[in-house]
């Protein structure tokens, strides 16, 4: 089988640049078209290369890999599977819409499962789905944006709803709104974020107050400083397909 994928490897080690080499090495369809010692020739690379995966270590001289990542903005990169000796960076990695995240040393059984992931990817042509991870008592858990209904100001966290569960992520509302605002949630008021797509009616009640029932049965006030823009995003959810 011809060579169909291209693969970027990022590592400052030239034993793990090897090692991406040989794990590598049955699958046919992804071919190395180049290797990188630090972020900054990462993002040369990027460009003069385009890649399809990127294999990146979370830690090199100069920028990192979450560096790489900020940089370029995960919108602007190919498909990236984490290679590190640190295991504390998986929530960060998933965070940053990273496919897989793989711990040296990797087996070729592990390495196997990552490129099967990566295949799958590829041949749909989809991109990596938004997600958040949440951490819990138990480690973590991945919640997909498309999921979420809406997500509500406390204190310090936020609290995001997906029907009638809820998780508790230590970030301020602003914070998170500026980094998935883009994927269709918008203000209701000052301490909630609705998904646009989620929301079935807006009706205003007697006494004046707005208020969106969205499709999970919860019903969120609208603010009326926040109603145009509301109205406005909700015209343009409506027109995407498949909502």
């Amino acid at each position: 089988m011809s060579s169909e994928w291209r693969v970027l490897v990022a590592d400052d080690e030239p034993a793990a640049r090897r090692g991406v080499r040989q794990l590598l090495e049955p699958h046919k369809a992804f071919h190395v078209v180049g290797e990188c010692r630090n972020g900054a020739e990462v993002l040369q690379a990027l460009d003069g290369l385009g890649p399809d995966v990127l294999f990146l270590d979370v830690q090199m001289p100069g920028l990192g890999g979450f560096d790489v990542i900020k940089r370029r903005t995960p919108e602007r990169m190919p498909l990236v599977v984490f290679l590190t000796a640190f295991d504390q960076h998986a929530l960060k990695a998933f965070e940053a819409e990273a496919l897989d995240y793989l711990v040296k040393p990797v087996s070729q059984t592990r390495f196997d499962a990552a490129i099967r992931r990566v295949t799958r990817r590829l041949a749909s042509g989809t991109p990596v789905e938004p997600r958040l991870v949440v951490p819990t008592s138990h480690g973590a858990t991945v919640v997909p944006i498309r999921e979420i209904d809406w997500i509500e100001a406390a204190d310090n966290y936020v609290k995001i709803w997906t029907g009638a569960r809820s998780h508790l992520l230590r970030e301020s509302l602003d914070d998170l709104e500026r980094r998935i605002g883009g994927h269709g949630f918008v203000r209701a008021h000052r301490r909630a974020l609705v998904r646009m797509a989620g929301v079935r009616s807006v009706a205003s009640g007697s006494n004046g107050e707005c208020v969106a029932a969205l499709e999970s049965g919860a019903m969120i006030p609208v603010s009326r400083r926040r109603r145009a823009a509301f109205a406005r995003a909700l015209k343009v959810a409506a027109l995407r397909p498949g909502r």
